[in-house]
C-alpha cells in the first residue's frame, strides 16, 4: 500500500505541484460495508468491499505478471491482496468504533481477497473486532484522517446488517459537501501537517441502535 499510494502521490506532485497533491484526495474508493453479528446478537466485526478507481488499479496492477493479459485471476492478486491489509493497520484499517460511547478495537483482516473486474479492483476483507461485543448504540465510521483517499459508499445497498437482532435499527449518514471549505483551506496547513484529522469531516457514519 506505501508503495502504491507513494507513486501515486508522485505522480499527483509532478503534475500539480506538491501542495496540491497533499490537499486533495488522490484515491477514490466505492464502498459497501456489513456489521457482522452473532447468534447471541454481539458484534463481531466489520466485512468491507472497497473498490478502488481506475487510476488507483491502473498503477497497483502495474508490473503485475499473470497468465492472459488483461486477466487477473484471485490467484494472482493474492499477493497485491497481502500486501494491501497488511499495510492496513498502521491507519486503523480506516474504520473507527465506537459501542456506546466506548471506542472499539479491530484485529488483522482475514477472509481478504482482490477481484478485478470493470477494469477495477475490489478489495474484500473482514476486519474482526477484539472482543464481540453487544451495545444499545453502535457507532461505525469509515474516512481516512488525512483526506488522501476518499471513501463513498455505493448508492445502492451501501451498508447491510448481517445476522442483527430483528428490533436493530440503522441510520446510515454520508459526508457532507466539504468541496468549498477544502478549497478556501491553505495549502500551507496540509503543508505543515495540520491536516491530520482533516478526513473526518468526510466520514461516512452509521449508527445501529438496539433495544
Amino acid at each position: 500500500m506505501h508503495r502504491l499510494l507513494g507513486l501515486l502521490l508522485l505522480a499527483a506532485g509532478i503534475v500539480l505541484g506538491t501542495a496540491a497533491a497533499e490537499a486533495h484526495p488522490h484515491v477514490w474508493i466505492t464502498a459497501k460495508s456489513e456489521v457482522v453479528y452473532a447468534p447471541d446478537g454481539s458484534i463481531t466485526g466489520v466485512r468491507h468491499a472497497w473498490t478502488f478507481d481506475e487510476m488507483f488499479t491502473t498503477y497497483a496492477l502495474q508490473g503485475l505478471a499473470t497468465k492472459t493479459k488483461g486477466v487477473y485471476t484471485r490467484e494472482e492478486l493474492a499477493p497485491l491482496a497481502q500486501t494491501n491489509v497488511e499495510s492496513l493497520k498502521e491507519f486503523n484499517f480506516f474504520t473507527f468504533a465506537k459501542a456506546d460511547g466506548k471506542k472499539e478495537k479491530f484485529v488483522e483482516p482475514v477472509d481478504y481477497f482482490l477481484e478485478y473486474k470493470d477494469n477495477e479492483l475490489t478489495l474484500h476483507f473482514t476486519l474482526p473486532v477484539k472482543a464481540p461485543f453487544k451495545a444499545k448504540q453502535t457507532a461505525l465510521e469509515v474516512f481516512d484522517p488525512s483526506y488522501f483517499i476518499d471513501f463513498k459508499f455505493d448508492d445502492k445497498d451501501p451498508i447491510k446488517l448481517n445476522g442483527a437482532p430483528a428490533a436493530c435499527k440503522m441510520q446510515f449518514q454520508r459526508p457532507n459537501d466539504g468541496t468549498a471549505n477544502a478549497q478556501r483551506l491553505n495549502e500551507n496547513n496540509f503543508m505543515n501537517g495540520d491536516n491530520s484529522n482533516y478526513g473526518a469531516m468526510f466520514a461516512n457514519k452509521i449508527m445501529v441502535d438496539c433495544p
